[in-house]
């Protein structure tokens, strides 16, 4: 059976102040019937509210496309698009990213409508009679994965959506009218109107739409195709607020060019007579949106295309089986899921072709190719996972690093559709890539990619590459063993994450035999100590003079401007900054004290041995979060200074595991799941982040969590589901049992893999692959003699 989401105004969450939220006041949405199928318990409006960003249109895993519907441009609550309290949309666009904390997609938007007099900008939320905008209601607005469907008032029309890989496909049902009008507005896109770059939208035939636009150095080459014949057409240019084409019957003038052009075609509609359009896209040239359309949907059938997405998406779903008494707990995975699935995407056509970051045509010769790495993000979880549930992707992930590598003369960091940009801190495609290669997978030539980062980690970049493709502060980084304060924003982050890359680069160095590149990779890999100061026991900032940054005491931060870089004077363990004075990306220092993940023993004995370190995590998780003043920027998703919102945090509950107190682990673990994941709009605390937050759960609803991509190991946590079943690489299943399992029951008394006694808090990839059984028995109250012991220990350098 088919689930269609639809919610009321009254039933899903708003946004509201952060106590509430941690207070558990999500959206809860009961399921009306038992679904048969893990895609019909997918709710794609899950986190389409509060802070997760997310878009609920037409996709595919890992598509090209992502059609969905956009309620504004501006704004960093836009950054999907869509806002699930906004109840009026602009239209619908190709390109969306998930759950994202940027303005960039919203390409080649369709909008129909009715009326006379033909309007060519989007109108506003106040005031939407002034645009093409149109209202709706939400009992009217329904989704499953790979659909889409809305009424729009204004005009009494039924839009519905689907897609493939590299097409849009569009259903309009239009009401009895003189004049039913499709708009192709080449100048929308998420962040506002073009301002640079260059846009063609031409009308070649009495069927066909088709053009391109440069989206801020990226280019969306489309050919849309109408199944019937315009009445009439015409194209405009939105700087100048006139058809500068005019409108009239075939042939007439048929191309525009500018920053903000757009094309409509016209139609008599009779009642009900439903319009369709397929709209390939391309990132290479119009002909490759030509192929693509060809290829993938050369017929006009929207129900069969809507039935072949859902296919699609049952078959990835099912890779992952869970069996529970909740229904809601299953519509949070499989969601989480789908999430995890859809926020990595291709960049191919269908004959292999991509632009590369050389700006030049390229083909990828028998693999898929990746163009965007949100690696801040998703190196912690979502890349993990893949390793476990969809190795065929592995490989090609890797891939196209190493094709993005040679065409770019230097290995890049956070980016996104190919287009280079530093875009957060640490160099995190080096865990990608050598998570994978300890993890087996290996059809990439492996020693070109590590010289890359050898390179990268040694080096600054000298023209025509820009500085900003190194490592910042990489000299003081090499000279003094960490970042200062004094010259780079962030230095904490800096410090801490390039030394766990460097822990990564020595792992691969290590597995190539290059003995004397492991040693020195390993030591710097140790320079996280020369950030702890003893006399705080945090990661404090600290000049480069070898000075600590002073603590705040009575003073009013001030700001202290040292040359480019201007920076907090004073040390303050609280302050969430702000760019570009903070010291702490988007944390403070309580949330950077545990960014250790490769050495969370070497931590513990900072701290002053397991028992202080237990303390200090207790303190951590149970200390108030509204202890920080007002004017300091505010989180979401917490648990006291725990912020699950925001990526760091993310290993912090499994550090338990490390001190010799799992049980904590199981705790914190199963009080994350239960409380800052929800049903509704607004069930995620905080953004996906390209599927991260949703990996998370996935990964940790397991009983499993990689706090050290990069090696091979996972920590084991408090299994959610009644029982879990992966189908893991080669055929085989992996299944992982809870028995007496209940909410309450979220501690390990026993547990058994294949069979025999498992007594230890972290399992490997090469158990998990081949295939077995792993049983827990649960209980009320913690067994403090399971998984204790120096063997009982995750992975850790100085283990």
């Amino acid at each position: 059976m088919t689930r269609f989401f639809s919610y009321k105004p009254s039933t899903y969450f708003l946004a509201v102040p952060l106590a509430l939220a941690v207070a558990g006041l999500f959206s809860s949405y009961k399921v009306p019937s038992p679904p048969q199928e893990p895609v019909d318990y997918v709710d794609p409006f899950l986190g389409t509210d509060f802070y997760g960003h997310t878009f609920p249109g037409a996709t595919l895993p890992f598509g090209m496309v992502q059609l969905s519907p956009d309620h504004g441009t501006q704004g960093w609550n836009y950054s999907a698009g869509y806002k699930y309290a906004d109840s009026s949309l602009i239209g619908f666009s190709h390109t969306h990213f998930s759950g994202v904390g940027m303005n960039s997609g919203g390409d080649i938007l369709v909008m129909p409508t009715v009326g006379d007099k033909i309007k060519l900008t989007p109108g506003t939320k106040e005031n939407p009679d002034a645009g093409y905008r149109s209202r709706y209601d939400k009992d009217e607005e329904t989704a499953t994965p790979g659909y889409y469907a809305v009424r729009l008032k204004d005009y009494n029309i039924r839009a519905e959506l689907t897609a493939t890989r590299r097409v849009g496909m569009h259903r309009y049902t239009f009401p009895k009218a003189r004049k039913a009008t499709i708009l192709l507005d080449i100048g929308h896109e998420i962040g506002g109107e073009s301002t640079s770059g260059f846009s063609l939208v031409k009308v070649p035939n009495d069927s066909t739409v088709e053009g391109y636009k440069d989206a801020n150095g990226v280019m969306v080459y489309f050919v849309a195709q109408f199944s019937r014949p315009f009445d009439y057409y015409g194209t405009w240019d939105s700087d100048y607020q006139t058809p500068e084409s005019g409108e009239g019957s075939w042939p007439y003038k048929n191309e525009e060019t500018g920053l903000n052009v757009g094309a409509f075609v016209s139609y008599a509609t009779r009642k009900d007579e439903q319009i369709l359009v397929k709209v390939g896209i391309s990132h290479v040239s119009l002909d490759g949106a030509r192929k693509n359309l060809a290829a993938e949907l050369p017929h006009w059938d929207f129900d069969k295309t809507k039935t072949q997405a859902r296919q699609t998406w049952n078959q990835e779903l099912r890779r992952i089986s869970v069996q529970s008494t909740s229904e809601a707990k299953k519509q949070i995975f499989y969601t989480a899921l789908y999430r995890s699935l859809l926020s990595q995407y291709i960049g191919q056509d269908v004959d292999g072709q991509y632009l590369g970051m050389d700006k030049k045509v390229h083909t990828a010769a028998g693999h898929d190719f990746y163009p965007s790495f949100s690696c801040w993000d998703t190196y912690r979880t979502e890349y993990p996972l893949l390793t476990l549930m969809a190795p065929e992707r592995v490989n090609d992930i890797v891939k196209s690093i190493a094709n993005k590598t040679k065409e770019y003369g230097w290995l890049p960091a956070q980016h996104f559709r190919n287009e280079f940009g530093q875009g957060m801190v640490g160099d995190h495609l080096v865990p990608v890539i050598v998570d994978a290669y300890l993890k087996g997978y290996r059809d990439w030539d492996a020693e070109a990619l590590y010289q890359a980062m050898r390179r990268k980690a040694l080096e600054v970049p000298k023209p025509p590459l820009p500085t900003s493709a190194g490592r910042s502060g990489l000299t003081d980084y090499l000279k003094l063993g960490y970042a200062p304060c004094d010259v780079v924003t962030e230095s904490v982050p800096n410090t801490l994450e390039l030394a766990y890359n460097d822990w990564c680069i020595g792992q691969l160095a290590q597995a190539l035999g290059k003995k004397d590149d492991a040693a020195l990779f390993f030591q710097r890999a140790l320079n996280y100590r020369n950030l702890f100061d003893a006399s705080t026991s945090f990661m404090r900032p600290r000049k480069r003079d070898g000075s600590w940054l002073p603590e705040l005491g009575q003073h009013e931060q001030e700001i202290v401007k040292a040359g480019e870089h201007s920076y907090y004077r004073y040390f303050d363990p609280l302050l969430v900054g702000r760019r570009p004075n903070r010291h702490y990306t988007e944390s403070n220092a309580w949330q950077y004290l545990w960014s250790v993940q490769h050495d969370p023993v070497g931590l513990v004995k900072l701290l002053g041995g397991k028992e202080a370190f237990t303390q200090r995590l207790d303190a951590f998780f149970t200390m108030s979060a509204s202890i920080t003043p007002p004017k300091y920027v505010g989180v979401v998703g917490t648990l006291g200074q725990y912020v699950h919102g925001n990526q760091p945090s993310h290993h912090v509950t499994y550090l338990y595991n490390y001190a010799g107190a799992p049980w904590k682990t199981q705790y914190w673990a199963r009080e994350v799941m239960e409380r800052l994941y929800r049903t509704g709009p607004g069930g995620l605390c905080g953004n996906d982040d390209m599927g991260s937050l949703s990996s998370w759960y996935v990964l940790s609803s397991l009983g499993i969590y990689p706090v050290t991509p990069g090696s091979t190991s996972y920590a084991i946590g408090s299994p959610l589901f009644d029982e879990a079943e992966v189908a893991v690489a080669q055929g085989k299943k992996f299944k992982v049992i809870a028995k007496n399992n209940r909410p309450q029951h979220r501690y390990i008394q026993s547990a058994t893999l294949n069979g025999k006694p498992f007594n230890r808090c972290w399992i490997e990839q090469s158990e998990l692959v081949a295939g077995g059984e792993l049983v827990f028995v649960m209980g009320p109250e913690p067994n403090k003699s399971w998984g204790i012991g120096a063997d009982a220990l995750p992975y850790s350098l100085s283990k």
